[in-house]
């Protein structure tokens, strides 16, 4: 998980997370991190538009994107 973090940190590159919200809602997110804290991650997140906290702890799984093949919508 920490390298994935890390990767989209330095290269600020999407990744992908799997986020229970405190709502017990469980979210997908495509995110650039911008800072990574010991028990926060600050990122930019693509479904809001916008800088968000989100907490580790809250934080199911990490991946990469998933590549989208040509020719494909």
């Amino acid at each position: 998980m920490n390298g994935l973090f890390q990767a989209s940190l330095e290269e600020q590159k999407p990744i992908v997370i799997m986020y229970i919200t405190e709502d017990r809602v469980i979210t997908d997110r495509n995110i650039i991190v911008r800072k990574i804290h010991l028990e926060y991650i600050r990122a930019y997140c693509m479904k809001r538009g916008g800088l968000r906290t989100f907490k580790r702890e809250n934080t199911l799984a990490v991946a990469k994107p998933k590549k989208r093949r040509e020719g494909y919508a």
